[in-house]
């Protein structure tokens, strides 16, 4: 069994709140995490439909009958149980009670707001990390075999064939979770949707380019995204403007939640064509700005994270803030550093007051470990995810 970078901190919340509420897409692992963690919980799945037929017509007798210590899985599929269980958390105030896994974050989100708040913690359990599919006794996959494989548990536990794997697991979303969310009467404009998007990782949100491709409104486009980041399957990173007097870009990025979707809908096979595909740096870009924000979830912190570009085009591709400090990171998917890979960061430092403190690294896909002007020069698959 896979340990989770993430079970300290369940753990822990486990010990502070009456609730613990795990959301994450589909497949990430958010049952077998719960039930290995918690493992005398009686556990409830409401996919069940015996199970949600049950809490729907029934729910203080099911709740009663289940006691306390229990696992409350896809609560999404009945969001109104919250209500009920927000009775029990006051009537006793006893920390870990309840541990209830969700795959959509909206519903639960606003059943958490009406019912739950201040009684649980909430955290997101993001697909495997590369620390944790290292610890699988096999040969490390290089950059871009992790491109092609992406990190869902499945993937990894069973060596199931990638291709295969995203071709169901984007017809079930499909047809089990959107069609639930958003009225989605087209099904081929909505796949060209996600594969034109695939063929924009990293670039500026256009949703009117987007809208013209698919021959829908953008605010159709609006909604499409919003619904595909709400359920763990895009993720937008915001443009940093404050504090800074030259004109700069207010548009997102956005990228896969897991790249090896991307790359199955981008039509790559092996990793030898992610090589050689001209989306090569815009995949090994998704591969670790993901990374980070993983590493950021798994110790329970929100992401605070952004890009930097201003109308000049100078661009920094990843900034991580901690109070006054940046981290500005440039990624490069070559395997030899080139000098002008900090051009970016030197400008966004130019372009901040002098008050702000700005530690500067370039990563790239090479073996030394060096510095460069004071910036750290650096292969964070190889030395290490520290900025």
């Amino acid at each position: 069994m896979i340990y989770r970078q993430i079970q300290n901190e369940f753990l822990v919340c486990a010990k502070e709140y009456p609730a613990v509420t795990l959301l994450g897409p589909r497949q990430s692992g958010k049952t077998t995490l719960s039930r290995m963690t918690f493992p005398k919980y009686t556990y409830c799945s409401l996919e069940d439909p015996d199970i949600r037929l049950q809490a729907q017509n029934d729910p203080r007798g099911l709740l009663e009958g289940l006691g306390s210590g229990v696992i409350l899985d896809e609560i999404q599929r009945v969001p109104e149980l919250l209500s009920y269980l927000q009775g029990i958390i006051d009537k006793s105030q006893k920390p870990g009670q309840f541990i209830l896994t969700g795959s959509h974050q909206p519903q639960v989100h606003q059943a958490i707001t009406q019912s739950l708040a201040g009684r649980t913690a909430i955290l997101e359990l993001l697909p495997f990390s590369i620390d944790e599919i290292r610890q699988y006794n096999r040969p490390c996959l290089s950059p871009f075999e992790m491109v092609i494989m992406g990190f869902y548990p499945r993937l990894h536990e069973k060596q199931l064939r990638p291709n295969r794997f995203f071709g169901s697991y984007l017809s079930t979303y499909i047809e089990r979770d959107l069609r639930a969310i958003i009225n989605l009467k087209d099904l081929t404009g909505f796949e060209q949707f996600l594969r034109l998007l695939a063929g924009r990782i990293g670039q500026l949100v256009n949703y009117s380019a987007l809208a013209n491709d698919i021959g829908v409104s953008s605010t159709t486009i609006k909604n499409w995204v919003s619904v595909l980041k709400a359920s763990f399957i895009l993720f937008e990173l915001p443009p940093y403007f404050s504090n800074i007097r030259k004109r700069v870009v207010k548009s997102s990025k956005l990228y896969f939640v897991d790249v090896g979707l991307a790359a199955w809908l981008l039509g790559l096979e092996t990793p030898q064509q992610a090589e050689r595909d001209p989306l090569r740096g815009q995949l090994y870009e998704n591969l670790l700005i993901l990374e980070v924000v993983k590493k950021m979830l798994n110790e329970g912190s929100q992401p605070v994270i952004y890009f930097y570009r201003d109308s000049r085009g100078n661009e920094v591709d990843l900034l991580i803030s901690s109070q006054r400090t940046f981290s500005a990171i440039e990624i490069k998917s070559a395997k030899t550093f080139q000098p002008e890979y900090t051009g970016g960061i030197e400008q966004f430092i130019k372009a901040m007051p002098k008050n702000i403190n700005i530690r500067g690294f370039a990563w790239y896909d090479g073996d030394r470990q060096t510095e460069y002007r004071g910036f750290k020069v650096c292969n964070p698959i190889k030395h290490g995810f520290i900025w």
